[in-house]
């Protein structure tokens, strides 16, 4: 039986965690066995107790996301040290979470702090680290207490007061916290509906460190957010707001666009100022076929990774991008020291609209012509390659000639010939081979401008392009990356477009009368199997061959020669 007095000093000895005390005490009891052998296995418990913390945040390659471990030590000493390919936002995440810390009644341990984010040879770049280091530090000081940190992935960038900012990628994130069986996900607020878009993971949004913090401890737990997917999605599936019934006139420039729509078709627009060629452009969007869901969330997480989806959520309508003449190849094809999709990424699964198309330098036009074959970018680095989708309708205009006004009867014409071709010739072959619509856009009389009815809405015209399409789909299901006609191969082409022999007459005919090149030839049969699956005819007939042929202008010789 032990003394009174013995069991109070054990209890005391077991409730210290200062070491002063253990040596305190050690003169005074080192002459009892029993109490002496007691203070040795407490010695020993506390220096061999562990201050090693595991916490998970997330790095975006592409778009697609890649789980990175954060290891947080602290011992005795002094310093911080951040250790596994941080880049400068990250190494000075420290001075950010100091700051919020103190303000928000918390503080940094004053020991040796040592922090690894595994794996070590991938790049950590960016701020959007500093609430993961920061709830590692804290978890690792005992400041805060959970048994299920390992449950969760964290993101968040840190203002010095505390509050959480956007961060770039939420949705890939989410993808990846999923897969790996992650339970949980904190990420800033504004991020929270697009990371919820992704089922079986509880998404928590919160405003700022201290949420985080009191979520931890228990206090005040921080709601989860939810998103019914499909039902915010077809909610939400609406037309743009410009319309085709806006436009006066240009009926037979309204009839290619819809052909254009329907099979997925690159279009070049060519005339003369004020023809109306910019705002066809604009409305294009309005007839296409609504996005599916899995195009949507394809399109989302190339948006989500340049950080435009901040509180929106799903994307919901095609996009439409129109960069000025200046970009950089770089920013058009994506790219970057740390690589970012560029424009046409962006306009992934919607449209792409170059204007004024020889202003552009030729090499940012030239980087084009691979992404067009393939419908993807590849960026290649020394230690890394991403990819990136581009599956994007092109959709430029030019004008005729330096002044605009060539093959206009009602304007003189001021630029000599040399220049003209000069002009032109900004345009290469190449590129123009990829684009299967060359249609000219004359100007608008008057009597069409001031007439005060509308024309056809885009909702009917959208119903028949919606209607070949779906008729593209079914013919193409057992290929894999082919869903409608302008994704045809040469292979494809053969078994989809074969002609009649007085088809095939009727384009040999036009072929050497018009002195069409050999490049035309499978951009008229892409053209005529669209135009037969909006009149819903199974095979190509010769009117279907017609029109088509009036859809290569810039074959015709005297335009590019």
């Amino acid at each position: 039986m032990k003394k009174r007095w013995l069991v109070k000093l054990e209890i005391l000895l077991i409730i210290s965690k200062k070491q002063s005390a253990y040596y305190t005490l050690f003169n005074f009891l080192n002459e009892k066995n029993y109490v002496y052998q007691l203070f040795l296995n407490l010695k020993n418990i506390s220096l061999k107790k562990k201050m090693l913390v595991k916490i998970y945040g997330s790095a975006v390659f592409g778009i697609e996301a890649t789980t990175i471990t954060v290891e947080v030590n602290i011992d005795k000493g002094i310093g911080y040290h951040l250790v596994g390919l941080p880049d400068n936002a990250v190494r000075e995440s420290s001075y950010r979470i100091s700051a919020a810390l103190n303000n928000n009644g918390y503080k940094l341990p004053g020991k040796k702090i040592i922090i690894n984010m595994a794996p070590a040879d991938i790049r950590k770049e960016g701020a959007s680290y500093d609430l993961t280091l920061a709830i590692g530090i804290l978890a690792s000081s005992n400041q805060i207490q959970s048994k299920e940190i390992s449950k969760y992935v964290i993101m968040g960038e840190l203002s010095l007061d505390g509050s959480l900012q956007p961060i770039r990628g939420a949705l890939p994130i989410a993808i990846k916290a999923r897969e790996q069986g992650f339970k949980y996900l904190i990420i800033p607020k504004e991020n929270a509906k697009e990371a919820a878009i992704v089922d079986n993971l509880q998404v928590l949004g919160a405003n700022n460190i201290l949420e985080v913090i009191n979520h931890f401890n228990g206090n005040n737990k921080i709601e989860q957010t939810t998103v019914d997917t499909r039902h915010e999605f077809y909610k939400h599936i609406d037309f743009p707001e410009f319309d085709f019934s806006e436009v006066k006139g240009q009926e037979s420039i309204k009839r290619c666009m819809e052909i254009a729509a329907a099979g997925g078709h690159n279009i070049i627009l060519i005339g003369p100022p004020g023809s109306g060629k910019t705002m066809l452009a604009k409305r294009l969007p309005s007839i296409l076929p609504p996005m599916t869901l899995h195009e949507a969330l394809e399109t989302t997480k190339i948006h989500s990774v340049v950080g435009k989806t901040k509180n929106e959520g799903l994307l919901y309508n095609r996009p439409f991008r129109s960069p000025h003449h200046t970009i950089s190849n770089v920013a058009l094809v994506g790219g970057g020291q740390y690589p970012r999709p560029g424009e046409i990424s962006l306009s992934h699964n919607g449209v792409l609209f170059l204007d004024e198309l020889p202003e552009f330098k030729r090499e940012v036009l030239e980087v084009m012509r691979q992404p067009l074959e393939d419908r993807e970018v590849t960026i290649s680095r020394a230690k890394f390659t991403v990819t990136y989708p581009s599956s994007f309708m092109l959709v430029a205009s030019m004008n005729p000639s330096p002044s605009g006004y060539f093959n206009d009867p009602n304007a003189p014409i001021t630029s000599s010939p040399a220049e003209i071709q000069r002009y032109l010739s900004k345009v290469s072959g190449p590129l123009l081979d990829r684009i299967d619509i060359h249609i000219e856009v004359t100007p608008v009389p008057f009597d069409k401008l001031s007439d005060e009815r509308k024309g056809e809405n885009s909702r009917d015209i959208r119903e028949r392009v919606t209607r070949a399409r779906e008729k593209q789909s079914a013919r193409f299901s057992d290929f894999e990356n082919i869903h409608y006609n302008a994704q045809m191969n040469v292979k494809q082409i053969r078994e989809f477009c074969k002609l009649s022999d007085e088809s095939k007459q009727l384009l040999k005919t036009a072929m050497e009368k018009l002195n069409l090149s050999a490049r035309a030839y499978d951009r008229i049969l892409k053209v005529s199997r669209t135009i037969a699956d909006l009149d819903a005819s199974n095979s190509i007939n010769s009117n279907h061959i017609t029109e088509a042929i009036q859809y290569r202008s810039l074959d015709r010789e005297g335009w590019l020669g």
